[in-house]
């Protein structure tokens, strides 16, 4: 048996999540001017509330480093604050400010459309897919 990349399943997988997201990410960056790891970062505020920088890096797949350039380019632009960590001296917590709860209101309509978009391009299939990567999710 010869390998062949195109079919082998890590790869498609990727490839296909590689070109949603770029699909997507044209979306907020019309809307907001936003970038991946920009995105990524207010959307984890948005339901997680006040967290650090290693909380949104263990949670959103992106190194430290592109984290923390995100959340000061969003705290620039006046989306979030950052404050002390009540007990570790060494974290910064941060959290969004109403300027960035009225920017992920009208972003997640954009995800919401998007995403019943995707949910009708795979038609009948959606159901299956999402019990797949339910299942793949599961074993970590």
């Amino acid at each position: 048996m010869t390998f062949h990349l195109d079919e082998f399943l890590p790869y498609r997988l990727s490839v296909a999540a590689s070109q949603i997201s770029r699909r997507f990410a044209a979306r907020y960056a019309k809307e907001a001017g936003l970038t991946i790891p920009e995105w990524r970062v207010l959307a984890h505020l948005d339901h997680s509330g006040a967290v650090s920088v290693r909380d949104i890096h263990a949670r959103v797949n992106l190194d430290k480093s592109m984290v923390s350039r995100a959340a000061s380019r969003l705290e620039k632009a006046g989306f979030l604050r950052k404050s002390g960590h009540d007990t570790d001296r060494r974290l910064i917590v941060m959290e969004l400010t109403p300027a960035g709860r009225d920017l992920m209101a009208r972003l997640g309509q954009v995800a919401t459309g998007f995403q019943a978009e995707l949910l009708s391009e795979l038609g009948e299939d959606a159901a299956a897919l999402d019990r797949a990567l339910r299942q793949l999710a599961s074993r970590g």
